[in-house]
């Protein structure tokens, strides 16, 4: 068994709403020799692309965006949930609706960090519905640059996103692939 899908069955907590709370490892308290190994894994199925970029969301897959970045030997690019001061010029922006909490975000990047000469991996710590992912290709494509695809830990299979982006042309390589979930079972893929 895959070391994520280990310790998923060890630490995490299936909640009402098809919420996986992980956050005692994944995305709040981080454990980061986890992310190391994660990480590796990644760089072994993205290593021939020539990534030069790595690009997340803010906030939950940074961490994992920074490690991961470390094996790549490339900087850390986050779409951040507003504009703030110290963004200085053009931006590209989309529209992202989060399924945890809910809301649609206009997310931001500054143009002078995202460029077409970019080959970009995408890190995210989920995938359920495909939101995010979906806006953080948006931004790729409005940059020009070059998605190679997009490093996952943990996919809910159960929900249409994967599907639909495979689907679309996206290479997606997930970590941990959870086939159904109830409030007292978790199954993975095969």
């Amino acid at each position: 068994m895959r070391v994520l899908e280990q310790r998923i069955l060890r630490d995490g907590k299936v909640r009402p709403g098809g919420v996986l709370k992980v956050d005692g490892f994944l995305n709040h308290q981080m454990d980061v020799e986890l992310f190391g190994q994660l990480a590796k894994q990644w760089h072994a199925a993205f290593a021939g692309d020539n990534v030069n970029k790595i690009l997340t969301i803010e906030a939950s897959g940074i961490g994992l965006a920074c490690i991961a970045a470390q094996e790549f030997g490339c900087p850390v690019l986050f779409a951040k949930k507003s504009k703030t001061k110290n963004i200085d010029g053009s931006v590209y922006t989309t529209r992202v609706e989060s399924f945890t909490h809910g809301n649609v975000y206009d997310v931001i990047v500054a143009r002078e960090y995202l460029l077409p000469t970019d080959r970009v991996l995408l890190i995210d710590d989920f995938l359920a519905n495909g939101a995010a992912l979906e806006g953080l290709c948006d931004l790729v494509r409005q940059a020009g640059a070059t998605l190679v695809g997009a490093g996952i830990a943990v996919e809910k299979c159960f929900q249409p996103g994967g599907a639909r982006l495979r689907a679309a042309g996206l290479r997606i390589e997930s970590l941990a692939r959870i086939k159904s979930m109830s409030d007292s079972a978790l199954e993975f893929m095969d």
